[in-house]
């Protein structure tokens, strides 16, 4: 019998009647709850354990897998494993259904005022209707209703579809994740759902581990296991130290193999996060995307827990804290006129009613009251913008998935737009401005310098032999060249590719790597002191066959040469490597490549034998102290100094030269040589020769920002960062401050917006500093795009080029529909005020309003959000954080064209019924009913707001307006939709929409007025902008103005009890256009305790304890 155990019982299932599966016992040596009680234990604790198991190849043999081979990979064998111990993915949450986001839609103020109106008026039309409605008076409030059912409907569709589509996203961001694994003797890269206990894995720097394991081989491991146990220090890890190594944890430093153990709601972090995913709704916080720390989201099916969350947050984007101050700017305004309206269309009535007739009260009278708040809450809804969240969340998810094309994934919708306003990109340079492409085209071997590969045996035997066994085994066995696919064709680089151009090296001088890495397994090793950012070198102990150890050491060549002692003479004589010697290697060897473009690794080795026989060779009694590294990794002998070189990609230069055009300023941030540096940027053309611009090392970078105390000044890094272009040397730590000192800066007026490329572990905080942090996705670590918001895929600088466009597009997209629905809203909320004081009823009915600014907006955002971004959008500065969102410009436009329409109403209103020889609706008693000159103007109303929807399409005053139209089918298809169903409107809506049907003389001069538009549009263009006020611009401003007011009103802010229920109404239209902006809510799932959060890693340790109690109880109970 096997135990399947999950997170509340053990279920058993019937194994006895399947004897074998792929060759091998169906019945494993171990259940699932002994490997969940194995992994609970930590330290000596868990070594322990596995000793009583009969130790690691024990517990393989149990479980049919094989240390070396791994398991045989079969389907039945996967499947079986699957069955029985669970797959490695946790069951996503739940989503919405499209019941509960229509339930969702409903709860939105405005719309509860609209249904309770219309739920009064109809119940009076029915009870007690007045003298003028007659049998017809339930038409307006049935209407009503129907318009809310159909803009929920729309609402809760449009979620729904955004949430499907974000699922997608995360789905696609899952199918990136994969992991090596060993399976029948092949290393594999498979997706992160595939793995199965009894899986070999490699574990390696950078790694974020998807399932648990035990430890049976390392090299220098550390892991940061601080999403769990909230300890913030890194955790050494090793065979006889502690080898269980948990999902959702980081490896730091190293490299190792471990044996799954546990996967999925299995795993610790699977245990926790089904914990989490429990918690009932009540208990639970909803996370705002900004607030939330990049890289959490734990609605990713298939992923192991993410990390704790960070107090640091990033700034809002720029357009949400201009959208943010401009939904308040309208809210206050709305609400003033919508109850200004009421308060006007009651006092007329009551003054005409009750004073002048001295008519008594009567119980129909009610209704006419409850019309005018319809009114007036029909102003309301006019007044703020309800298209423009789904114009933001459509023109996002638009541009996300047209970016996935252009080799950006996006992971944090707001960054797409965020990187429309950038001005500054800090760049990483192997592999997103080369082509990460190595190989060695100079070396320097023996005193002598190579322009070509040299032939292996025009070196002395000796050497060459040290040399090709050197880059061998001190290259991490990952890194392979494998043969190209076709005849002919390059080889495939597989891994580090600095480490691939070594191995190439190794292929080039007629040797075989292979054949010294099958002599020598990873296993053998003594020590590995794996590659970082502090180190800059890699160095790998093995024993020697006569007694002692060898060290092999590689790394960047002004460190590594000035810890040789040792080198060879031209003939393969041993000799001293004096100072002198070091600076001459400097100045006339490393110096030269480096100005040539190309990357200088020194190759190295040092004995250690217990009687030495060379001068080289350092004598020893034991073994040395290994953590000793300052002097293990010294006296050494230097073999060789290669150059490796990585081309400049083709398309760089004039992808830079367009971002410099842009005014967005490019910084090349690099772990490399300060001259490979400059070759690579002047290449690149960051820099031209003579232009006066900075080049510094990580050092002097590091002396000119902090002052005496060796404290960092801002007014120090204000100094630097201006005329920087080049960083080199630098180390992560480096990139972050660079980062933090441009961001935090004043010296501008609007704060730059910083970009920043990453790739390794260490790079993690500078991604989470900047506005938009872009990990690699070919060579990123897991860490690295955990802490990004977009993943370059192709790991390409014109990708983010791309990102730059899709941004401005994004911004000019909600401005366009900000332009058009302003228009709207500002002439349809003057017709409905002034009506209301003239005529004593707004000419536009409650129902018509409705259909403008709710359905016939919701299509206009769709057709203005999806506009294709044109290469003009990058010859423009970035709009920056203090520029208005609605400029001079557009402002000129929004009311140049609400006057044309107001005249045009106001004329129609007042004498159009003498101009067209039609019965006047301003008489009271034609007002309720259909009329002809009422429906005029509704109709000549919307001919004009669509034809201004083609004037929308610019708004930087460009007088082609058709320009690219027919390019963007759905814009042409949405304005000939939105016209037909006017027509219908108009021929059929009768009393539903109080419309009566028009003649074709009257449909022309509705036409003639809409095109008119058009007309008007030009002649403003003529208008010089220059010559306009600049207070005529509306979203000016930083977000911080506007986060008191915000934090004071919003209903979820701590003193949301004292907000004044006037206020209600247009902050939870605020609160709709911010949540929506943010779309689908993706961050969430904190569990709350009695309204306290409880972080992660008390969840774990209680959990922990109680697994504990519940085992022990178990075991005394069997006892």
């Amino acid at each position: 019998m096997v135990e399947g155990l999950t997170l509340k019982t053990i279920h058993t299932g019937p194994r006895g009647d399947m004897a074998t599966i792929d060759g091998r016992p169906a019945k494993y040596g171990i259940t699932l709850k002994e490997l969940r009680q194995l992994m609970e234990t930590r330290g000596q604790e868990g070594v322990s354990k596995i000793s009583e198991y009969g130790g690691v190849q024990e517990i393989c043999r149990k479980l049919h897998t094989s240390p070396k081979d791994g398991l045989s990979g079969s389907k039945a064998d996967l499947d079986h494993r699957k069955e029985t111990f669970g797959s490695n993915t946790i069951p996503p949450r739940r989503p919405k259904t499209f019941l509960r986001l229509v339930w969702e839609a409903l709860q939105d103020m405005t719309l509860i005022i609209l249904q309770v109106a219309a739920v009064i008026s109809l119940v009076l039309a029915l009870y007690a209707p007045t003298e003028d409605e007659g049998k017809y008076g339930w038409i307006e409030g049935v209407a009503i209703l129907v318009s809310v059912v159909v803009v929920v409907l729309v609402t809760a569709f449009n979620d729904f579809s955004k949430e499907k589509q974000f699922r997608g996203l995360q789905n696609k961001i899952e199918g990136e994740h994969k992991f090596s694994v060993i399976r029948a003797c092949e290393v594999l890269q498979i997706p992160v759902g595939d793995i199965v206990v009894g899986d070999i894995c490699q574990v390696k720097y950078g790694d974020l581990l998807p399932a648990d394991g035990i430890l049976f081989q390392s090299n220098d491991l550390k892991v940061d296991e601080s999403s769990l146990t909230g300890e913030s220090d890194h955790v050494k890890k090793g065979e006889e130290v502690d080898p269980m190594l948990l999902s959702g944890t980081y490896i730091m430093e190293g490299s190792g193999k471990m044996l799954v153990t546990a996967v999925g709601v299995n795993s610790q972090a699977g245990i926790i996060f089904t914990l989490l995913g429990a918690g009932s709704e009540e208990h639970e916080t909803k996370i705002e995307m900004q607030e939330a720390p990049r890289g959490e989201d734990v609605e990713n099916k298939g992923q192991p827990l993410p990390p704790r969350p960070q107090t640091n947050t990033k700034e809002k984007s720029v357009l949400q804290s201009k959208l943010n101050k401009l939904a308040i700017q309208i809210g206050y305004a709305g609400s003033a006129i919508a109850l200004v309206t009421v308060v006007i269309l009651i006092m007329q009535f009551s003054v005409k009613t009750f004073i002048i007739d001295q008519k008594s009260w009567k119980k129909y009278y009610f209704g006419e009251f409850v019309r005018h708040i319809i009114i007036g809450v029909t102003v309301l809804v006019v007044a703020v913008p309800e298209g423009l969240p789904l114009a933001v969340t459509l023109s996002l998810a638009y541009s996300v998935k047209k970016m996935m094309k252009d080799n950006n994934l996006v992971r944090h919708l707001d960054a797409c737009e965020t990187m429309g306003n950038a001005t500054a990109i800090c760049s990483d340079k192997t592999g997103t401005l080369t082509t990460n492409r190595m190989t060695v085209v100079e070396s320097y071997i023996c005193e002598k310098h190579n322009k070509t590969t040299p032939k292996f045996q025009h070196i002395p035997s000796h050497v060459g032999d040290t040399l090709i066994e050197a880059i061998a085994i001190n290259c991490g066995y990952t890194s392979r060249v494998m043969q190209g696919e076709q005849p002919g064709q390059p080889s495939k680089q597989v891994g580090n590719k600095t480490e691939c151009a070594l191995l190439q090296f190794v292929l080039a001088l007629g040797k075989d790597y292979q054949t010294i890495r099958d002599g020598i397994p990873e296993d053998m090793f003594t020590r590995v002191y794996t590659f970082n950012s502090a180190r800059k070198s890699m160095s790998t102990v093995i024993p020697l066959k006569g007694g002692g150890y060898r060290l092999f050491c590689k790394g960047a060549s002004e460190i590594i040469s000035s810890k040789c002692s040792f080198t060879y003479s031209s003939d393969g004589t041993l000799q001293k490597f004096n100072k002198a010697m070091q600076e001459r290697l400097v100045k006339q060897v490393i110096e030269p490549m480096a100005c040539n473009g190309l990357r200088t690794i020194t190759i190295a080795y040092r004995d250690f034998v217990p009687k030495s026989k060379e001068a080289n060779q350092s004598e020893i009694r034991g073994e040395p102290d290994w953590d000793d590294e300052e002097n293990i990794v010294n006296n050494l002998t230097c073999l060789a100094v290669v150059g490796i070189e990585d081309p400049v990609r083709p398309e760089v230069p004039d992808a830079i030269k367009t971002c410099q055009r842009a005014s967005i300023t490019v910084r090349m941030v690099t772990g490399d040589n300060v001259n490979t540096a400059r070759s690579i940027a002047i290449k690149c053309g960051i820099i031209k020769p003579g232009d006066g611009f900075l080049i510094l090392e990580g050092k002097e970078f590091n002396q000119r920002i902090r002052d005496s105390n060796g404290e960092i000044q801002q007014n120090l890094i204000d100094k630097v960062w201006p005329t920087l272009r080049v960083l080199a040397r630098s180390s992560p730590t480096d990139k972050f401050i660079l980062v933090k000192g441009i961001i935090d800066s004043q010296l501008t007026e609007s704060r730059e917006v910083v970009a920043v490329t990453g790739d390794g572990t260490n790079d993690g905080p500078a991604l989470k500093k900047a506005d938009v942090g872009f990990a690699m996705g070919i060579t990123g670590t897991d860490v690295a795009k955990e802490a990004s918001d977009i993943i370059l895929t192709d790991d390409n600088f014109t990708s983010i080029v791309k990102a730059v466009m899709w941004g401005r597009n994004v911004y000019d997209s909600i401005a366009k529909f900000l332009q058009f629905q302003l228009t709207v809203n500002v002439v349809a909320v003057t017709v409905a005020f002034i009506g209301a004081c003239a005529v004593q009823d707004s000419p536009l009915k409650a129902v018509q309003m409705l259909w403008v600014n709710l359905i016939m907006d919701t299509l206009a955002s769709l057709a203005l959000a999806t506009e294709m971004p044109n290469a003009e959008l990058l010859l423009r500065k970035p709009y920056g954080r203090t520029k208005p969102l609605i400029s001079r410009t557009m402002m000129k436009n929004i009311l140049g064209q609400a006057i044309y329409q107001l005249v045009v109403i106001f004329v129609l209103l007042f004498i159009g019924d003498e101009m067209l020889g039609i019965q006047s609706g301003r008489i009271e008693k034609y007002r309720n009913t259909p009329n002809q000159h009422f429906t005029i103007i509704f109709n000549t109303f919307v001919m004009m707001t669509l034809f201004n929807e083609i004037n929308a399409r610019k708004i930087h005053g460009e007088r082609n307006v058709f320009k690219d139209i027919f390019s963007n089918t759905i814009f042409c298809s949405i304005w000939v939709i939105t016209f037909v169903s006017q027509v219908v409107i108009i021929n059929f809506g009768n009393t539903a929409f109080s419309t009566a049907q028009l003649s074709l003389e009257q449909w022309g001069w509705c036409l003639l007025f809409g095109v008119g538009t058009l007309l008007w549009g030009q002649l403003i263009t003529t208008l010089p902008t220059s010559k306009l006020p600049k207070t005529l611009s509306c979203g000016r401003g930083r977000s911080e103005e506007f986060g008191n007011a915000i934090k004071q009103f919003a209903p979820d802010a701590e003193d949301d009890k004292r907000v004044r229920k006037g206020k209600v109404l247009w902050v939870r239209n605020i609160r709709r256009v911010r949540t929506q902006i943010r779309v689908v809510n993706a961050f969430r799932e904190i569990l709350s305790n009695n309204g306290d959060d409880q972080s992660i890693a008390e969840i774990y340790q209680r959990h922990s304890a109680h697994s504990k109690r519940l085992l022990n109880e178990s075991s005394h109970r069997k006892a």
